[in-house]
C-alpha cells in the first residue's frame, strides 16, 4: 500500500509564483531579494492556512541559490525552524542565540524560522531582543503568528512586517480545481465553491476538506456529495423556502423548516443562512452590485431569476426580520418558536403588502378628532400697538399722556366689572338646586350644583382686587404705580378685624401653641422650618412677638411662613391682634464645641463641680 500524502504538504508550493492569494507579499520579497534590500528580522502574521510558513520556507532557499547548487537543493543544514509554543523558555531562547553565531557552512545566510512566537514567555522575548536587533550578517530571522497583539512592542519594531490576508472564495476554488485535475478527479464548480466557502480563508482547511469529501465520494466530486458530507445546508432549501414565503405558503414554510431541523441542522445556523439569501437576491437586482455575489455561475443564474420575483421592499425588510430573530436567538428560551414567529411574519410581508401601502401611511398623519368645544368669542379687543409705533415723531410726553390715557380706560374697565359683581344676585335667594357657574382654573366655566357659602358676598371686592393685581402686568412706570394701588387696596379690603376675638394670653399658652405648630411642621416634612423655629422662643411683648436669628437666610425662610404661622397662633389662643416681629440677631449664632478643650469647657459651664472632679484625681482632658 502506497502511503498517503495529503493535499496540504504533497501541493505546497515551492517558488513564489506558485503561492495563492499572497501576490503582494511575494512580489516584495522578491524585489528585495534581487535588490539585495533583504531585513534581518521579519514578521508574517495572518490568519491560520495562509501561507506564513511555506512563504518563510521559501525565502530561506531563494536567499541561498547562487546558481551553482542542484536543482533539488534544499538548503537543510542553513534553515532551522523552532516551535515557540514547546520551546518557549529562557534557556532555549540562549541555545538559540549560542547557534547564531556559528557562521553557515553551505550558503551565504542561516535563517531562524521561529513559528507561533506569540508563545514566548516576556523573559524569552527579553533575552531575544538584543540579537533580534543587532544579529550577525550570516543570519536571518523569521518570525510567525496568528496573534500579532499578543508581540510585545519592542520585538514589533524591530521586524518588518508582513500581514497576510485571507484568500479569496475565487481563488480558493482555482486552486482546488488544479488539485483536481492533478489528481484525475472530475469536480463539479459548485462543489469546489462550497468546500471554499466551509475553509473561511484558509487554503490548508481548503485541502483537508477536500481530502475528506474526495474519500466519500470517489473521483466524481458531486455538490450534494459534498453537503452530504460536511453537514452544509444546501442553498437549494433558500430557494424553495423563498418560493413558499413569497407565495404566503406558510404551512409548507413550516413543515419544510422541521424538515431542515430532522436532518440535524442548527437552527440559528439556518435563520443566519437565510438572511444571507436575501441579501444575496437584494444584490442581484443592480447590475453593479451583481459582482458582489460570491457563487458559480449556475448558482448566479438562479439567483438573478429569483431576485425578479421578489419584490424590493420585500427584500428588505425581510433582511431585517431574520437580522433581528439572529440577534435574539442565543437569548431565547424557545428558539424553534422564535424561528417559526420570524418565518410566519416573513411569509406575511407580501400579503400584508397592499394594505400596508394604501392605509397604514394615512392613519399615521391623520390628526385626531378635537375635544375642545366650539366657544363664542367674546368681543374682539384691538391689538395695543405702541405709540412709537404709530408715530414715529412722538416726543416722551406724548408717549406719557398716551400711557395714561390707557390707564384710565383700563380703571374704568376694572370699575365696571366690580359694579356688575356687586349687582349679582343674592344666592340665598335662588332655588337649592339651581345650577349656577364656578371659574375653573383654565379660565372656562362649568355647572355646580352646591351653594355658595354666606361669606362670598362679603369677600367679593377682596376677590376682585386679588384677580385685577394679578392681571396687571410690570411693563411700564404707570402699571407698577397701577399695581402699587391695587396692592394697597387688597389690604385696605381685608376684612375688620374689631369684630375679631382678642381673648388674654399667657407665655404658657403662647408656648404651647408654638410648640404645637413647631410639631405640625416636623409631621408634613418641612424639617427645614422646623429647625429653624426651634432655634428660640419668641419673646412676647403685649401681642407683638419678638424673633432674633443669626442670618438673613433663615429670616428669609420664617417670612415665607409668616401667614401660615399668624392664622395657626391667631385660631389656637383666639386673639386676632398677635404681630410677628423677625429680626437678625449676629450674636445669637450658636457655638458649637468641636474639640476635646471646647466639650469640658461646655460641660464646666453647666456642672462647675466637673473641674474639682478633674484636679482632684489629677485626670487629662
Amino acid at each position: 500500500m502506497e502511503h498517503f500524502i495529503v493535499s496540504a504538504r504533497k501541493y505546497r508550493p515551492t517558488v513564489f509564483k506558485d503561492v495563492v492569494g499572497q501576490q503582494a507579499i511575494t512580489n516584495t520579497l522578491e524585489n528585495a531579494i534581487e535588490n539585495n534590500h533583504l531585513a534581518q528580522a521579519l514578521l508574517f502574521t495572518g490568519p491560520r492556512g495562509v501561507g506564513k510558513t511555506t512563504c518563510a520556507r521559501i525565502l530561506a532557499k531563494k536567499i541561498n541559490q547562487d546558481g551553482t547548487e542542484k536543482e533539488d537543493e534544499d538548503f537543510a543544514f542553513n534553515i532551522f525552524e523552532l516551535d515557540a509554543a514547546s520551546n518557549n523558555s529562557v534557556d532555549d531562547i540562549r541555545s538559540l542565540i549560542d547557534q547564531v553565531r556559528i557562521p553557515p557552512q553551505v550558503g551565504k545566510y542561516k535563517v531562524y524560522i521561529i513559528d507561533e512566537v506569540h508563545m514566548l514567555s516576556s523573559a524569552a522575548f527579553n533575552a531575544f531582543l538584543k540579537t533580534l536587533e543587532e544579529p550577525p550578517k550570516h543570519a536571518i530571522f523569521i518570525l510567525a503568528t496568528t496573534e500579532k497583539h499578543k508581540i510585545i512592542p519592542t520585538i514589533l519594531s524591530r521586524c518588518q512586517i508582513f500581514d497576510f490576508r485571507r484568500i479569496t472564495v475565487q481563488d480558493i476554488k482555482g486552486h482546488l480545481a488544479e488539485v483536481a485535475k492533478a489528481e484525475n478527479i472530475q469536480a463539479e464548480d459548485d462543489a469546489l465553491h462550497v468546500i471554499a466557502q466551509k475553509a473561511d480563508g484558509a487554503l490548508r482547511d481548503a485541502l483537508s476538506i477536500f481530502d475528506r469529501v474526495v474519500s466519500f465520494s470517489g473521483s466524481n466530486l458531486t455538490r450534494q456529495a459534498v453537503t452530504e458530507n460536511l453537514n452544509v445546508l444546501d442553498y437549494t432549501y433558500y430557494f424553495s423556502i423563498t418560493d413558499l414565503l413569497l407565495e404566503n405558503n406558510i404551512p409548507e414554510v413550516l413543515v419544510a423548516y422541521n424538515e431542515i431541523l430532522s436532518k440535524g441542522f442548527d437552527g440559528h445556523h439556518f435563520i443566519m443562512g437565510l438572511a444571507s439569501h436575501f441579501r444575496d437576491l437584494l444584490v442581484c437586482k443592480n447590475q453593479e452590485t451583481i459582482a458582489l455575489l460570491e457563487v458559480g455561475e449556475q448558482v448566479k443564474t438562479m439567483y438573478f431569476q429569483q431576485s425578479q420575483k421578489a419584490p424590493l421592499a420585500f427584500l428588505v425588510e425581510a433582511i431585517e426580520l431574520a437580522n433581528s430573530c439572529d440577534l435574539k436567538y442565543k437569548t431565547s428560551r424557545n428558539q424553534r418558536l422564535l424561528v417559526e414567529l420570524c418565518l410566519l411574519q416573513l411569509a406575511s410581508l407580501t400579503a400584508k403588502g397592499e394594505k400596508k401601502k394604501s392605509n397604514l401611511k394615512a392613519e399615521r398623519f391623520v390628526l385626531p378628532p378635537s375635544h375642545f368645544k366650539d366657544v363664542v368669542p367674546a368681543e374682539k379687543e384691538q391689538p395695543k400697538t405702541s405709540i412709537l409705533e404709530k408715530q414715529p415723531a412722538a416726543t416722551h410726553t406724548e408717549v406719557a399722556e398716551e400711557n395714561l390715557a390707557q390707564n384710565k380706560k383700563y380703571e374704568v374697565r376694572v370699575s365696571v366689572d366690580e359694579a356688575k359683581e356687586e349687582e349679582a344676585p343674592n344666592y340665598e335667594s335662588q332655588p337649592a338646586k339651581e345650577e349656577t357657574l364656578t371659574e375653573d382654573t383654565n379660565g372656562g366655566s362649568e355647572p355646580s350644583e352646591t351653594k355658595p357659602p354666606k361669606d362670598i358676598a362679603a369677600k367679593r371686592p377682596q376677590i376682585l382686587a386679588e384677580r385685577s393685581a394679578k392681571k396687571v402686568s410690570a411693563l411700564s412706570i404707570k402699571s407698577i404705580k397701577k399695581k402699587q394701588e391695587l396692592q394697597k387696596e387688597l389690604v385696605a379690603s381685608q376684612p375688620d378685624q374689631k369684630n375679631l376675638p382678642t381673648e388674654d394670653f399667657t407665655e404658657e399658652d403662647l408656648l404651647a401653641a408654638w410648640n404645637e405648630y413647631n410639631q405640625k411642621m416636623s409631621d408634613e416634612g418641612n424639617y427645614n422650618l422646623h429647625s429653624h423655629l426651634s432655634m428660640g422662643v419668641p419673646k412676647l411683648e403685649g401681642t407683638l412677638l419678638h424673633l432674633e436669628f443669626p442670618n438673613n437666610t433663615i429670616k428669609t425662610e420664617v417670612e415665607r411662613a409668616r401667614h401660615g404661622l399668624l392664622g395657626f397662633l391667631r385660631e389656637q389662643l383666639n386673639n386676632y391682634n398677635i404681630d410677628l416681629s423677625i429680626e437678625v440677631n449676629e450674636a445669637e449664632v450658636k457655638r458649637y464645641a468641636y474639640t476635646p478643650r471646647e466639650k469640658y469647657e461646655k460641660l464646666k459651664e453647666k456642672n462647675p463641680l466637673i473641674d474639682k472632679l478633674r484636679k482632684e484625681f489629677d485626670l487629662e482632658i
